[in-house]
């Protein structure tokens, strides 16, 4: 019997093995997601709607078509849950995980395929980051669930639900997940600012980049005075930072006349702060983002583009992108060709990405809206701009319209979702196949700009 050759992973560059094991992963999701038992009884769901919720799950976005609490059981939101740690945590970095636990060595091509996975710039260090990255999530949720499920003792007649509605929340919070099983998000707790501020710190924790987390851990239990922190660390902070107070000044002068008008003033600069954190990618709301004045929900549209820090749980063009090109900008304009920043200078190399990264990403939004413009005539600009950057940003907030798209509309979005999960640049690696250089050069010619 003539044997049929099995094809080798190594035809493949390391961006098409990660977006295939994404892949795979979406498959099993969908899989789980159709077992007996996962949904309440006498409850129809559609395929296409069944796999949008995997595709959501898996690239920890949070849009869904419909109202998960109603949808599903407890062992739904288990499986729910699972999915997210899955696509929160990625794909290789609880493979390696368990393969170390095992005492299996990582090989060469399994650390390129990390690197791939969180963005890294070398191979250097890479298994160690991924141990660094489940332990200290692993440690947080642990913590946050530990607080919420207590906490919502007082609020659930039934100890179980309570204390699995503190662990969904917790994971979907720490993984930007979006994802609730209250049923409207947290606009329930819109005047407890307890449960409020432990979901910010969390959505904090898994957006900020896990390379952060790592240095300040290192930092704390570090007794040397000389520890210096990267320049990856300091920018994404400073960035981040700026950010949210940027976005929550925001969203408060546009909506102090709107919904923050009659509220009291501590409510309202919550509320702001609240959705400025969540408008990074964790998705989830304490108020109803559909009453928010149009011009509040294109301030919270270019936020989400933006997206959270590289090597995190959240999407979008990422922080490090944004403030990259501002610099370069700022340089730019006063005459000088290199980017000099906290005493180091920046790769050129990282000038063309970012700006490769946000005129691609500009491009896909404004196509994906000239698309769903003409597939879904009957929803406002204002909501279709909304989803389709909430999806990029793997948000997962939205106006209300996710259930209503079109078949087409779904497929875009979840397309949207799946990029902003993966990255742009491994998404581009991906099309692009293996690199190849060149060992000659043509004659260098100048061309007018501008």
């Amino acid at each position: 019997m003539k044997q049929v050759p099995i094809p080798s992973t190594k035809k493949f560059t390391p961006a098409q093995i990660i977006v295939s094991y994404y892949f795979i992963a979406i498959a099993i999701s969908v899989g789980l997601l159709s077992l007996p038992g996962v949904k309440e009884q006498d409850v129809q769901i559609s395929f296409i709607d069944t796999i949008f919720i995997a595709v959501s799950a898996v690239s920890v976005t949070g849009l869904s078509p419909v109202n998960i609490a109603d949808t599903y059981t407890a062992f739904g939101y288990i499986i729910i849950i699972v999915i997210l740690q899955l696509g929160g945590i990625g794909i290789m970095s609880i493979g390696t995980f368990i393969w170390l636990i095992a005492g299996k060595k990582i090989g060469l091509r399994e650390r390129q395929l990390i690197m791939i996975d969180h963005n890294q710039p070398n191979l250097s260090g890479v298994v160690k980051l991924i141990r660094e990255i489940v332990k200290i999530l692993l440690l947080i949720q642990l913590i946050g669930a530990t607080i919420l499920s207590l906490y919502y003792l007082q609020f659930y007649e039934n100890p179980r639900f309570a204390i699995l509605n503190g662990v969904f929340s917790t994971v979907s919070a720490t993984t930007n997940g979006g994802f609730d099983i209250n049923g409207n998000s947290l606009q329930s707790f819109h005047q407890d600012y307890f449960v409020q501020v432990i979901h910010m710190i969390l959505i904090v924790m898994g957006a900020i980049g896990f390379p952060v987390l790592i240095e300040v851990k290192e930092f704390l239990s570090n007794k040397n005075k000389a520890f210096r922190f990267s320049l990856f660390t300091k920018i994404t902070t400073v960035t981040y930072g700026l950010l949210l107070i940027i976005g929550a000044i925001g969203i408060y002068v546009l909506e102090y006349f709107n919904t923050f008008r009659y509220l009291p003033w501590h409510e309202a600069i919550f509320g702001a702060l609240f959705h400025s954190v969540s408008s990074r990618s964790g998705g989830l709301t304490t108020m109803n983002v559909e009453m928010f004045d149009q011009g509040t929900n294109f301030f919270m549209s270019f936020l989400m583009f933006i997206g959270a820090s590289p090597s995190s749980v959240g999407g979008g063009i990422r922080t490090t992108t944004l403030a990259i090109a501002l610099l370069f900008l700022i340089n730019f304009s006063r005459g000088k060709n290199q980017i000099q920043i906290f005493g180091r200078e920046i790769h050129l190399i990282d000038v063309f990405r970012s700006y490769a990264v946000i005129l691609l990403a500009a491009l896909m939004v404004i196509f994906s809206a000239i698309l769903l413009t003409v597939t879904e005539p009957t929803i406002p600009i204002t909501a279709l701009i909304f989803e389709i950057t909430s999806a990029f940003g793997t948000c997962g907030m939205s106006l209300g319209v996710t259930d209503d798209l079109s078949g087409i509309g779904k497929v875009t979005i979840m397309i949207l979702m799946f990029i902003g999960r993966v990255g742009l640049i491994s998404f581009l690696f991906t099309l692009g196949g293996k690199s190849n250089s060149t060992n000659y050069h043509y004659p260098k010619e100048r061309v007018i700009i501008g």
